[in-house]
C-alpha cells in the first residue's frame, strides 16, 4: 500500500467545492476548529486507485491569495508552511464552468507557488445548457496543468479526478505565466536577496499579513524587513498583478473557451427582481420562513416528546432493575437525563439545519443576506445575521452555530452575543404556564390577553437582541470592514447527498462539542439536588413521616413529602434560600428560587423543578397550576403568582441566560470563557433589573 498523501481542496466561494469534497470522501470527514481560531476545518479521508490513499483538506473558500479575512489567511499560512503536516502534496482547485475567468485568478496564483496543481471545471452538466464549450487540451497545454471536467450532481468526472491525484507526481509545477515581469528590476533585488527562496513566496510574504508559525522564522522577518517600496507601491503593484493576470486569463479563454449566448437560457435575472425587490423581496422571505418555523415546530414536536419520554422511562427503568444506591441514583437521576437534555435537541438542530442547507444550496441565502443587509448594518450587524437571529426562535444553540459563514469577526461575535435574547422555544413552558396563572381571560380585537402577551414577549426578545447589538457595536473596540460583497451563485436544485452530510456533521458538532459540558453540568446539577448537610437532610424521612403521622397520606403522596423535604434541605435547596433575600425583591421566594437555579440547565426545567417542590408529579400540569395559585407570598400575602410577580418572571426569563447549553456553545464558537461569561453576567444583571423595576411598580 502506498503512503498517505494530503490533497488540498482550494476555490473561491460557491464554486461547489463542497460538493467535489463530498464526492471524495462521502462520511469518512470530520469537522473541527484550525488551532486557536474559529475558522471551520473540513477534513476527510479518499481512497485513491492502486491502494494509496488521500487525506482531503477542504480549505475556506478564497478569491485570492490576496488575503482580507481570517478563512483567506488560513488558506495562505498552508500553502507557504512546507512544515506544517497538512502542507499538500498536490492542490485541486475547484472552479465552475459559468465563471471560469474569475476562478482561474486563483488557479495561476497557486500554480506560481509550483506546488502540483489540477484544475477541476465543476458543474460541467450545465455546460449545454449555457451554451460553453471548452478546448480542453488547449487549456491544459496554456496553464500547465490537467483538467477534469465534473458534475457531482451527475457523479461524473470523480473517477478520473481520483486517477490524477494519485498520478500527481506526473503534474507539471512550471507556473503558466510570468508575474515577476510587472516590475523586473524589484523583483531581480528580491532575487539576489534571497537566492534559496521561491520568488512568489517572498512576493506574498511581503505583501501579506499572515503567520507562519516556526517556518524559516529568520527568513520572514528579513523579507517582511525588505522595505525597498511603500505600502502604497506595494498596493499599486499587487494591482499590477492582477490586471496582469487577468490579461493572461482572457488571451487564453479567448481560444480555450466558446459560449453561445444564444443558446443560453436564463431565468437568473427574472428570479432576482422578485426575489430581491424591496418590498415582495421581504415579503416572500417572511412567508418562507413562517413555513420553515412552523414545521419545525411541528415536526420535531414529535421525536421531542418520543426521546422526553424514552429517557424518563429508560430512567425509571434503570431505577426499578438496580439496586438501590448512589450510583443507580446518579445513572437514573443525573447521566440518563443529562443524555437525555442533549439528544433531545437534536431533531431542532437537524429540522433547522435541513431548511438552512436547502436554501444555501439553492442560492436562495444569498439573496436573502443582500436583502437584509441595508436593515441590519445600522444595528452594527451583517445582513447574514438575520439567520441566527430568526432561527433562535427554534434554539439558540444551532442559531450560533450558524453565525460561522459571517466573515466580520466583530459582526460574528456580536450576533453570537446577542441571539440568545430571541425567543427560543425551551422558554415556552415556562411562558404559557405563568401567563395561564396571572393574565386574565378576554379579548382584543379578536386576540385573548394571553395570546397577545406571549406574542409581545417574541417581539420583546428580538428588540432585546437588535437593540444591544447597536450598543455593542459602538462598545466593542474590534477594528472590523465595513464594506459588504457577497456572491450571487446561479439558482440550483440542492443536492441531497450534500443536503444530507451538512444536516449529519452539524448534529454531530452539537451532539459531541456542547454535548459533553452539558453532560457534567447535568451531574453537577444532580448532585448538589441529591445531597445536603445536616440532620434535615439526613433524617427526612423520619422528619416527614412524623410531622404528617395524622394526616393519613397515601405511600405515593409520603413519599412526595419526603422528595420535596429532601430538595428543600439539599445544596441547591440551601442555595435557594441563600438567594431568597436576593430574590425577594422580584416578587419571589426560595421555591422559585431552586427552580431559577435548576432552570440553569434548561429554561424549560422551571416547570418541573416547581412540580417537586409542590410535590405533585410533573404530568398532572392542571395541578401544577392549582398548586401554584395557591402559593402565598409569606412577606406581603396574597397569592404568591399574582400579576406583578408574573409580569416580574415571564421579562426575567426573557432576558436572562437561563441555559447552559447555550453557553456551551458560545464558548465552543467564540474559542473561549471571556464571552459566554460575559454574557451571563451582563444578561442576568439586565434581566434582574428588568424584573425589579417591573415587580416594584405593579406590586
Amino acid at each position: 500500500m502506498g503512503k498517505q498523501i494530503n490533497v488540498a481542496l482550494i476555490g473561491n466561494p460557491n464554486t461547489g467545492k463542497t460538493s467535489v469534497f463530498n464526492a471524495l470522501t462521502g462520511l469518512n470527514q470530520k469537522v473541527g476548529n484550525y488551532p486557536g481560531i474559529t475558522v471551520e476545518k473540513k477534513e476527510g479521508v479518499c481512497k485513491l486507485p492502486r491502494g494509496v490513499k488521500a487525506h482531503i483538506i477542504d480549505l475556506p473558500g478564497t478569491y485570492s491569495l490576496n488575503a482580507s479575512s481570517l478563512d483567506e489567511n488560513v488558506v495562505i499560512e498552508l500553502l507557504l508552511n512546507k512544515n506544517d503536516k497538512d502542507f499538500p502534496d498536490v492542490a485541486v482547485v475547484v472552479s465552475d464552468v459559468e465563471n471560469l475567468k474569475r476562478n482561474l485568478l486563483l488557479f495561476t496564483q497557486i500554480k506560481d507557488l509550483e506546488i502540483p496543481t489540477i484544475l477541476v471545471i465543476n458543474m460541467s452538466d450545465r455546460m449545454a445548457y449555457k451554451g460553453i464549450s471548452l478546448d480542453i487540451d488547449y487549456l491544459e497545454r496554456e496553464l500547465n496543468t490537467k483538467i477534469a471536467l465534473v458534475s457531482t450532481r451527475k457523479n461524473k468526472g470523480i473517477s478520473e479526478l481520483k486517477e490524477l491525484i494519485a498520478n500527481y507526481k506526473e503534474l507539471s509545477i512550471e507556473p503558466c505565466m510570468n508575474a515577476s515581469s510587472i516590475d523586473e528590476a524589484y523583483f531581480s533585488s528580491l532575487r539576489k536577496a534571497f537566492p534559496n527562496q521561491l520568488l512568489y513566496k517572498l512576493w506574498l510574504v511581503i505583501t501579506q499579513d499572515v503567520n507562519f508559525g516556526k517556518t524559516d522564522r529568520k527568513t520572514i522577518e528579513d523579507v517582511t524587513n525588505f522595505k525597498t517600496k511603500t505600502k502604497a507601491d506595494l498596493k499599486r503593484l499587487q494591482q499590477k498583478e492582477t490586471i496582469k493576470r487577468y490579461q493572461f486569463i482572457n488571451d487564453t479563454l479567448k481560444k480555450g473557451q466558446t459560449i453561445d449566448l444564444k443558446s443560453a437560457k436564463d431565468l437568473r435575472i427574472k428570479l432576482d427582481r422578485i426575489l430581491t425587490h424591496k418590498v415582495w423581496g421581504y415579503l416572500i422571505f417572511g412567508v418562507i420562513l413562517l413555513t420553515i418555523f412552523q414545521a419545525i415546530y411541528d415536526w420535531s414536536s414529535v421525536p421531542m416528546d418520543f426521546i422526553d419520554s424514552a429517557f424518563a422511562s429508560f430512567s425509571e427503568w434503570t431505577k426499578s432493575v438496580l439496586p438501590e444506591g448512589a450510583f443507580t441514583s446518579l445513572l437514573a437521576e443525573g447521566i440518563i437525563p443529562g443524555l437525555g437534555g442533549i439528544v433531545i435537541f437534536i431533531p431542532q438542530i437537524a429540522f433547522l439545519f435541513l431548511f438552512i442547507s436547502i436554501l444555501e444550496e439553492s442560492g436562495y441565502m444569498s439573496r436573502v443576506v443582500f436583502l437584509m443587509d441595508r436593515i441590519m448594518r445600522r444595528f452594527g450587524l451583517s445582513g447574514k445575521s438575520v439567520v441566527p437571529l430568526i432561527s433562535g426562535t427554534a434554539c439558540a444553540i444551532p442559531a450560533i452555530m450558524a453565525t460561522r459563514n459571517i466573515e466580520s469577526w466583530k459582526e460574528r461575535l456580536i450576533t453570537i452575543l446577542v441571539t440568545p435574547f430571541t425567543t427560543c422555544s425551551a422558554r415556552l413552558p415556562v411562558y404559557l404556564i405563568i401567563i395561564a396563572l396571572v393574565i386574565p381571560e378576554g379579548r382584543f380585537l379578536g386576540l385573548s390577553f394571553q395570546a397577545l402577551t406571549l406574542m409581545l414577549l417574541y417581539l420583546i426578545g428580538f428588540g432585546a437582541a437588535v437593540g444591544s447589538a447597536w450598543i455593542l457595536s459602538k462598545v466593542l473596540k474590534i477594528r472590523s470592514k465595513t464594506f459588504f460583497v457577497i456572491e450571487m451563485p446561479n439558482y440550483k436544485v440542492p443536492l441531497a447527498k450534500n443536503v444530507a452530510l451538512t444536516v449529519l456533521e452539524k448534529t454531530k458538532a452539537f451532539v459531541f462539542g456542547a454535548g459533553k459540558i452539558i453532560l457534567a453540568i447535568s451531574i453537577v446539577l444532580w448532585f448538589l439536588a441529591s445531597y445536603g448537610p445536616g440532620e434535615e437532610f439526613n433524617n427526612a424521612e423520619q422528619i416527614v413521616t412524623e410531622q404528617f403521622a395524622s394526616n393519613n397520606l397515601s405511600d405515593e403522596e409520603l413519599q412526595q413529602k419526603i422528595a420535596s423535604h429532601k430538595l428543600e434541605h439539599s445544596f441547591i435547596g440551601i442555595t435557594g434560600r441563600a438567594i431568597e433575600p436576593a430574590i425577594r425583591p422580584l416578587g419571589y421566594d426560595w421555591k422559585i428560587g431552586i427552580a431559577i437555579v435548576s432552570s440553569f440547565a434548561a429554561r424549560e426545567v422551571f416547570v418541573g423543578t416547581l412540580a417537586t417542590i409542590y410535590s405533585v408529579g410533573s404530568d398532572e400540569e392542571e395541578t401544577i397550576k392549582n398548586r401554584m395559585a395557591g402559593e402565598v407570598n409569606p412577606i406581603l400575602g396574597g397569592p404568591l403568582f399574582n400579576f406583578a410577580s408574573g409580569i416580574s418572571l415571564l421579562l426575567f426569563y426573557a432576558f436572562a441566560m437561563q441555559c447552559m447549553s447555550t453557553l456551551a456553545i458560545v464558548k465552543r464558537e467564540t474559542n473561549s470563557w471571556k464571552w459566554p461569561l460575559y454574557q451571563l453576567v451582563v444578561m442576568s444583571a439586565f434581566a434582574y433589573i428588568v424584573a425589579l423595576a417591573a415587580f416594584q411598580i405593579l406590586k
